[in-house]
């Protein structure tokens, strides 16, 4: 199985590109890993609207077939680590070609994006920066294969 990360905008601040780096490098060591960073919509000045729906158009011809599909989302649903680790266990045992994993941009999905997902992950019910999200889902899905792999990085 591979992994795939779609998100829109690129990381500005120092620390998260390091961090993100730093998990990218770790996430490498599972599961092949593509990230595709798309560019924020710079027109429909102060319309959410038209932005969302322009940078879905673009995440959604990102999006092969096949694929199982994760929209990150604060209204989504939450998971536990261990679940989250379940999950990646279940798609890897069952063949799931590609797991693509969705990061919109400062306006969120559009909804064409959240109901073309196969599931919509909250990783907190606040809201996070797009960059800050990013950082967190690399470091969840490290902690979930060193779960599926029983290694001592999760401490329970």
């Amino acid at each position: 199985m591979k992994l795939s990360l779609v998100c829109v905008g690129r990381l500005s601040i120092g620390f998260l590109r390091e961090g993100v780096a730093d998990y990218e490098a770790r996430l490498k060591r599972y599961a092949p890993l593509r990230v595709l960073e798309l560019k924020e919509e710079k027109g429909g000045k102060n319309d959410p609207t038209f932005i969302r729906r322009q940078e879905g158009r673009r995440i959604l011809e990102k999006i092969p077939e096949g694929a199982f599909v994760i929209a990150l989302d604060e209204r989504g649903s939450s998971l536990s680590s261990e679940d989250l680790a379940g999950m990646l266990e279940r798609h890897m045992l069952q063949g799931t070609p590609e797991l693509m994993l969705v990061i919109g941009g400062a306006y969120g999905l559009c909804d064409a994006v959240r109901q073309r997902a196969d599931l919509v992950l909250s990783l907190s019910a606040m809201t996070l920066t797009h960059q800050m999200a990013r950082l967190l889902l690399m470091e969840q899905l490290y902690r979930g294969f060193t779960i599926v792999r029983n290694e001592p990085y999760h401490n329970r």
